[in-house]
């Protein structure tokens, strides 16, 4: 019973803190380009987690390394970059739909390529949770023509990758605790993060003050956005299942929709409607 609780309340602070990372990005944007912020939100997490966690690093099997590092590259490097890169061109209310196929993805990843079983109620709230998400992505392509939708495809990639990395935490490290996995990820993640931001011009620009105020926001996004809420995430996946613990994507557009209200990006009686749709989806998936 503590178990099932304890999975639900992590699934519901995961949504509020991952639902409220776009509105960071969409901030983030407005002083930097994508690879500066990007290389920042890993550099700002991977500097919290080496203080929290350093010692944590020695539970890791020396054979688990190879999964850490490729974990790290699908779980959050690549995403970092391509969910800063489509924002340039949608809006945080969309690219935070387009991360709900993570579950459908997962599923399919994790039938073909791990050999994991699915009930089929599971499927049929992967299925519902994508009709209420399809529900969303029509009606804010009408109601926002002028967006550059060839950029959902980065959003789409960076799905897929998401799915491979809760395939990989579900069958190769799901005997390390979340803290050492997430501290290892982002000690790979750091040097890289370190390179692709010599290359950018941000060590010139950064006395300008809308630069320290985009800080600040990439700041809360790695610390808070991305290095507690992996510890969460790896914690729910060892807990439950991929599939319940990817559903959480159903709930983050929730989320977003009222961060972007608030910050003037409309909501139609549609979306709110696919909204309702996605969470009986999150619903049917999480049973067994």
């Amino acid at each position: 019973m503590v178990s099932k609780q304890l999975k639900w309340a992590l699934l519901i602070v995961l949504a509020l803190i991952w639902g409220s990372s776009f509105i960071l990005i969409k901030k983030g944007l407005v002083a930097l380009n994508p690879f500066q912020l990007g290389s920042l939100r890993i550099i700002f997490c991977s500097l919290f987690l080496l203080i929290i966690g350093f010692k944590s690093l020695a539970a890791i099997p020396q054979g688990k390394w190879k999964y850490i590092a490729l974990t790290s590259l699908f779980g959050t490097f690549i995403p970092a970059y391509l969910f800063a890169i489509a924002q340039t061109q949608i809006t945080s209310s969309v690219s935070s739909i387009l991360n709900s196929l993570t579950p459908l993805n997962t599923l399919i990843l994790g039938a073909l390529v791990f050999g994991l079983d699915f009930k089929r109620t599971q499927i049929f709230g992967i299925i519902i949770g994508l009709i209420g998400t399809i529900l969303l992505i029509f009606n804010g392509a009408i109601n926002n023509p002028n967006q550059n939708y060839y950029y959902t495809i980065l959003i789409l990639i960076a799905s897929v990758c998401y799915a491979m990395n809760v395939n990989f935490i579900k069958k190769y490290l799901s005997d390390v605790k979340p803290v050492a996995i997430t501290t290892g990820n982002f000690l790979v993640m750091l040097f890289p993060a370190l390179l692709i931001l010599s290359f950018t011009n941000f060590f010139s620009i950064m006395q300008v003050e809308k630069v320290s105020h985009a800080l600040l926001f990439i700041a809360v996004l790695g610390i808070v956005g991305t290095g507690i809420a992996n510890i969460l995430f790896y914690k729910l996946i060892q807990i439950s299942s991929p599939v319940f613990a990817t559903s959480v994507t159903y709930l983050i557009p929730v989320v977003a929709f009222f961060w972007g209200l608030l910050d003037s990006e409309m909501l139609t009686p549609i979306q709110f409607l696919g909204a309702f749709i996605i969470l009986i989806g999150v619903y049917l998936s999480s049973k067994k």
